[in-house]
């Protein structure tokens, strides 16, 4: 690494920690690789315990994916009847999720319980709170849940969270017609939940990359460009209030990637088997690329220093 001053303090978190024992051993070896920085925790997940005890033994940086989308609840209050599940008992699915909370359908109270139960778990597993919490699927920038979101990551003395506004999102003209949809939708979402976080002083890094770059869309040059965008942009508006060193000219910025080896079809998820997504071939892909010594390269080039939230 450059004797110099980083231009960018880059967190690299792999999400969906605990999906199941391949994706745990994917973001394992990716970390020792040194291709992330920091990892998502599932606590809802098959594989919670083994990440958890995986992250102490390497010492891994490790934060909450706080999960409303898949799986069952944590809370057991929940698991029988609650607005939060769907007949089967299983959360109601990414858009299924969004549909309710649109109709008015679901209890902000039991949104905070669960937030609350997966916090306790998350505790029992690692032994210290989590040392930054987002979402699964983004749920915690959706209406109504931010602000319960925002005031359980208060009351809980939990300074980090995600805000996934990408620079250069609209100008990527690969990016399929549903998926720029939804990611537009997500990004209105979190520039709204902003002033809610802000009030609640809750921090997180002054730029956000991983909507452009997720799966084949990751690759060298996909990520070069990713990082020009974030030097470029810097601090912006959605930069949060008390960001350490937010006065240097040092960018903060988290990269969200979703490595590991692909699951097995009947190995892992939350209670009803591992997605395609787990089981798609773009996980080994992600964590090859991460791992490229071209890309380590790159970052110490452009004077990017890997770290995690708790070194911000």
């Amino acid at each position: 690494m450059s004797q110099r001053l980083p231009r960018m303090m880059l967190v690299v978190t792999g999400d969906d920690f605990g999906y199941c024992p391949r994706r745990n051993r994917g973001i394992v070896d990716c970390f020792l690789a040194g291709g992330i920085s920091n990892v998502s925790l599932l606590v809802n997940a098959s594989a919670a315990k083994e990440a958890a005890d995986l992250a102490k033994r390497h010492n891994i940086p490790i934060g909450l994916h706080a999960n409303l989308s898949e799986g069952t609840p944590v809370c057991q209050s929940l698991q029988q009847s609650s607005t939060l599940i769907n007949q089967h008992g299983f959360f109601r699915g990414k858009m299924g999720f969004r549909q309710a909370l649109a109709r008015g359908e679901l209890s902000m109270k039991q949104v905070e319980l669960e937030l609350r139960a997966q916090v306790r778990l998350f505790m029992e597993l690692n032994g210290h709170l989590p040392h930054h919490m987002d979402g699964h699927q983004h749920v915690h920038v959706l209406p109504e849940v931010r602000e319960v979101f925002a005031q359980v990551l208060s009351d809980l003395r939990i300074p980090y969270t995600r805000v996934p506004v990408e620079p250069g999102l609209h100008s990527c003209p690969w990016l399929p017609a549903h998926l720029q949809k939804f990611y537009t939708q997500v990004e209105k979402d979190a520039l709204d939940a902003i002033p809610i976080f802000k009030r609640h002083g809750i921090r997180w890094p002054q730029v956000y990359l991983g909507l452009t770059t997720m799966g084949q869309n990751m690759s060298i040059p996909s990520l070069h460009r990713a990082l020009s965008h974030a030097l470029a942009a810097g601090p912006s508006t959605t930069t949060s209030s008390g960001v350490r060193g937010s006065n240097q000219p040092v960018v903060t910025a988290e990269l969200m990637v979703h490595p590991g080896y692909p699951s097995h079809p009947k190995e892992g998820g939350c209670g009803e088997g591992p997605d395609d997504f787990s089981q798609s071939a773009d996980r080994q892909h992600e964590l090859n690329v991460l791992k490229d010594p071209s890309l380590l390269a790159l970052y110490c080039q452009e004077r990017v220093q890997l770290c995690a939230f708790r070194d911000l």
